[in-house]
């Protein structure tokens, strides 16, 4: 067994993957759990059949694999159902990888694990925030500074060859991210019942969010900064090259902004849309004892995660104090829901009218 383990973790599109692969080509076992999780409800597995057996045949596909959209779309509506899922599939994986680990013979060993670090509340937001002023907005200062300077004292003639060819390689590199990003957006927007846009632009994930606006921006700025130089090489004249570099400066500053403006609402209680709203009302009221909702309050504290405060009429007309404790198991169950940290419920008065839920919610 190795003498150490060494964890690397990151969100979607983080660079993980790759960091991943350079410890393989140097000899070095890393233990993937994406990897261990696919392999624990492969087509003839026993986490396969466990699942099968504790939520029925139709999650399966017609091949006989796991319908991973459907299973996905299930647990992000049912937190009981993912509870049973995690309970299935986590402890396979964590022993598939303390395996893994054990068996390298090298000086360590990686474990690969994307939400070792999952969590953070708000802090998620003020880490986004510094790196979009940052990396963008430095970024976004030094380019305009470039082109301003590039404009008074045109710079010499280039090596067009080089430079077509780095921003070529850049090019496929921030491609692949960003179709990463998108990819992983279109899937989570879709379980939520929300389009990939709305999703990256509204969402309460500030690091999807962020290497969606730095991929975006950098292709976009590529393609500026190839036809500065273009130009620059078909007329002779620099100036192109200084407007290329400014255009590309405007761009970040844009980006920055918005990223900037985006991690301030979060951090000063952004709410959530009106669908997700229409949906806790609604489950709200399915709990046992709850008859009418007059009052929601639901605040992001963190990505994925809200602060739910809510004024509910019960049923029947119970003594005060088995009112609290009423009161209390509904909060409860209410935070065994994932994206709930915490829930806090008052009494609703008489007068206070219902709130509706819309049609189609």
């Amino acid at each position: 067994m190795s003498e150490f383990i060494v964890a690397i973790t990151g969100g979607v599109a983080s660079g993980k993957s790759t960091v991943d692969a350079l410890f393989r080509t140097r000899g070095v076992v890393v233990a993937d759990a994406d990897i261990a999780a696919r392999d624990a409800v492969a087509p003839g597995s026993d986490g396969l059949a466990e699942v099968v057996a504790e939520f029925g045949a139709s999650v399966l596909d017609p091949t006989g694999q796991l319908d991973r959209p459907a299973m996905r779309r299930r647990v992000f509506a049912d937190a009981d159902a993912r509870k049973r899922l995690e309970a299935i599939i986590h402890p396979r994986v964590r022993e598939a990888l303390r395996d893994l680990c054990r068996a390298a013979t090298g000086a360590y060993a990686i474990a690969s694990i994307p939400l070792l670090a999952e969590g953070g509340g708000r802090e998620a937001y003020v880490g986004s925030m510094c790196a979009a002023v940052g990396l963008f907005t430095a970024g976004a200062v030094v380019s305009i500074v470039h082109g301003v300077q590039q404009w008074s004292a045109p710079e010499g003639e280039a090596n067009y060859f080089w430079a077509y060819v780095v921003l070529a390689i850049s090019f496929v590199l921030e491609g692949v991210s960003f179709t990463q990003a998108v990819r992983q957006a279109r899937g989570v927007a879709r379980a939520r019942g929300l389009d990939a846009w709305r999703y990256l632009s509204r969402g309460s994930d500030p690091t999807l969010r962020a290497v969606f606006a730095e991929d975006f921006s950098a292709l976009v700025g590529i393609i500026i900064a190839a036809l500065g130089i273009g130009l620059h090489q078909l007329t002779g004249n620099p100036v192109y090259d200084a407007i290329g570099s400014i255009c590309v400066g405007v761009l970040l500053g844009a980006v920055a902004l918005f990223l900037i403006s985006r991690n301030r609402d979060f951090l000063v209680g952004q709410s959530v849309d009106p669908v997700t709203r229409q949906r806790v009302v609604a489950t709200l009221l399915a709990q046992p004892g709850i008859e009418r909702v007059t009052y929601l309050h639901l605040e992001f504290v963190g990505p994925g995660r809200v602060f739910l405060v809510a004024a509910v009429d019960l049923l029947g007309d119970a003594p005060e104090s088995e009112v609290a404790w009423r009161l209390r198991a509904i909060e409860a169950q209410v935070e065994a829901h994932p994206m709930v940290m915490r829930a806090v419920l008052t009494l609703a008065t008489p007068q206070e009218p219902a709130l509706r839920i819309a049609r189609g919610s």
